[in-house]
């Protein structure tokens, strides 16, 4: 199913079972920050980046090494070089993402690499990458699904957000994908069901707006989606463990969270800072401990811990 309509993607996702594959990936792959700076192409529509004083290179390396770190004490973390080129390359999950097929169709079938059409020229040249696809290919295995030549936008696990035990899509649409760029991510991941809605404009990436952490439990940023009806139907699907957000988290980048494991939340340490107590309760009632990295350098760019992981299942 791939709809629109917060009923009709209420009831059948209901239905689903959460045996599709594994809630949490494996490991984990980054991309170093060697070209770190502003991108102007990426800050036309992305309005959480910094203008160009507030970049700092040595910084930014910094933490994003304390990052990987951080991460491989719960899972393997590879980390590929950058590209001086590309200013964007440290946020590789728009770029790159891997998928297993339903599990109860076929246990067998190799993971895919699932390589995205970014919006920006600035960021297309990233999908080029050969060393990072042959990894993918000839070291992982993956077979490749490469929607980067196409002329649809359609940025991943930016604009899809993925429940990936139950195999549901969440995409919001924007400049940065659009309603055919989320069809052909519906396909490539092999999903059950795909729930199309508007971004609040000003807003240019589900991921930073809503997570899905380990298929039991949501972070939702009210005023980053254009319909309230679209809240309340993913609110509902993942009740009790529907953990709405403020402004002021929303604002630091509480919504751009990731689950590596079935028992704690990633997130930067400014979002962390900024959770409410009501929220920790939530999390702790979803059997989520919160668990955080300092990216204060790195959020300059317009993206936070969620952006920078890539998920390798």
């Amino acid at each position: 199913m791939i709809t629109r309509d917060p009923g009709a993607f209420l009831a059948f996702a209901r239905t689903l079972r959460a045996d599709f594959g594994p809630a949490t990936a494996r490991a984990a792959f980054l991309v170093a920050p060697d070209g770190f700076r502003l991108a102007e192409q990426s800050a036309a529509d992305n309005r959480y980046m910094a203008d160009a004083t507030a970049f700092d290179p040595a910084l930014a390396s910094q933490q994003h090494r304390a990052l990987q770190r951080a991460l491989s004490s719960e899972l393997p973390v590879v980390c590929f070089a950058g590209d001086p080129a590309a200013p964007d390359a440290l946020f590789p999950n728009n770029v790159f993402a891997t998928a297993r097929l339903d599990a109860t169709a076929d246990p067998q079938a190799p993971p895919r690499l699932v390589v995205g059409r970014m919006r920006h020229p600035v960021r297309q040249r990233e999908a080029l990458r050969g060393d990072i696809r042959r990894w993918f290919v000839d070291v992982m295995g993956c077979s490749e699904v490469d929607l980067s030549t196409q002329s649809h936008p359609c940025e991943l696990t930016g604009a899809l957000v993925i429940d990936r035990a139950r195999g549901i899509g969440l995409c919001g649409l924007s400049e940065r994908c659009d309603e055919a760029g989320a069809r052909l991510m519906h396909e490539a991941f092999g999903l059950r069901a795909t729930f199309l809605f508007d971004l609040a404009p000003g807003e240019y990436h589900t991921n930073v707006v809503l997570a899905v952490l380990a298929g039991r439990a949501v972070l939702l940023c009210p005023r980053g989606f254009a319909d309230a009806a679209a809240v309340d139907a993913i609110a509902a699907l993942y009740a009790p463990h529907a953990i709405v957000l403020s402004p002021e988290e929303h604002a630091a980048f509480a919504g751009n969270a990731i689950a590596l494991s079935p028992g704690s939340v990633w997130m930067s340490a400014a979002a962390e800072r900024a959770l409410s107590d009501d929220s920790r309760r939530q999390l702790a009632a979803a059997g989520l401990g919160v668990r955080a990295v300092d990216l204060s350098a790195i959020e300059a760019g317009g993206g936070s811990l969620r952006c920078c992981v890539g998920e390798i299942f």
